[in-house]
């Protein structure tokens, strides 16, 4: 992602710090702490305890961000979930690599399945966003056996697809925003102010469209750029130079047998072409439009999503 304007820096925030409106739910306990990952520390954090309902296993986007933008998925370890949370390999609290050839898709699905074995998750419910999402219907094309569910957020399942739905995002913004960024992604000045108002434009309408952004996601935007995004991604959403510039899992989406949720804001960056195409792909796939949310429905639409969610894991108990 490109970094937006700079606002003041903001500490970690977890949720319950501060009131939320219209969330009743008492503030959740946090535990906290770090797992040996094929020799890297991984920080992770969870809520909630292990019980009937299951534990829900969340993977943030990027690839280079940060768990921080994903703790409204906290709310449901009021609904009688575990939620856990982690940085990936190179990311937020977690170590980075000795070498940068380990920034692959491969890697990361390699390091979720021993992150679950560290820490004694058999099965779970798994939740990606944007990134996160591609990477879990990687992880469930490599082990279904350990979902329960699958939930992608704002995900993606074939780069170039997407890469096309963003320039279509930028075509539409209004003057002069895609005259600059043209002008100056031409000119390699990705920090010009006139570029940088345009992504910030772009972001308003398709990242988040809360005023102002809640702390988690400001946070994750301020400390999520990283070499891995850039090796993996490339300088932008805009321009995908990076590894995962092919990648293109929608051949296989049909192997996926897990019960799949797939949702999507109506004015999200990741479209809902995107999400639909994943959709289609996936054999009894449910699919979710959120009208009034971007790329953050479960900050922007917060109840109704955790609703909606709530309703797709209890329609799939553990047999």
């Amino acid at each position: 992602m490109v970094r937006p304007p700079r606002r003041a820096r903001l500490p970690p925030c977890l949720i319950g710090d501060r009131p939320r409106a219209g969330v009743v739910n008492p503030p959740p306990t946090f535990r906290d702490g770090y797992a040996t990952v094929h020799g890297y520390r991984f920080y992770w954090k969870s809520c909630g305890d292990p019980g009937p309902a299951g534990t829900i296993v969340t993977l943030h986007g990027g690839p280079g961000g940060t768990h921080d933008y994903l703790l409204s998925f906290a709310d449901m370890a009021a609904r009688g979930y575990r939620v856990v949370l982690y940085d990936q390999l190179g990311c937020g609290r977690s170590d980075r690599p000795r070498d940068e050839a380990d920034y692959t898709v491969e890697r990361d699905v390699e390091d979720l399945e021993e992150f679950c074995r560290v820490l004694g998750i058999e099965r779970m419910h798994l939740l990606g966003s944007s990134y996160g999402g591609m990477l879990a219907i990687a992880y469930a094309l490599a082990h279904t056996e350990r979902l329960r569910t699958m939930t992608i957020t704002s995900g993606l399942a074939s780069v170039p697809l997407t890469v096309r739905e963003m320039h279509r995002l930028t075509r539409e913004l209004p003057p002069p925003f895609p005259e600059h960024l043209d002008r100056y992604e031409a000119r390699g000045e990705l920090q010009h102010p006139e570029y940088l108002a345009a992504v910030a434009e772009f972001y308003r309408r398709h990242l988040c469209r809360l005023q102002p952004w809640p702390a988690e996601v400001t946070y994750t935007m301020e400390h999520g750029l990283s070499d891995k995004y850039r090796i993996m991604n490339g300088p932008n959403e805009f321009t995908i130079t990076g590894r995962i510039q092919h990648y293109d899992a929608t051949p296989r989406l049909g192997e996926i047998q897990v019960p799949t949720l797939v949702t999507v804001g109506r004015y999200d960056e990741v479209t809902p072409v995107v999400a639909n195409s994943i959709h289609q792909g996936i054999p009894g796939s449910e699919l979710a439009l959120f009208p009034e949310s971007s790329h953050t429905a479960f900050w922007e639409e917060r109840e109704q999503y955790m609703a909606r969610l709530t309703a797709f894991l209890a329609a799939h108990p553990e047999p």
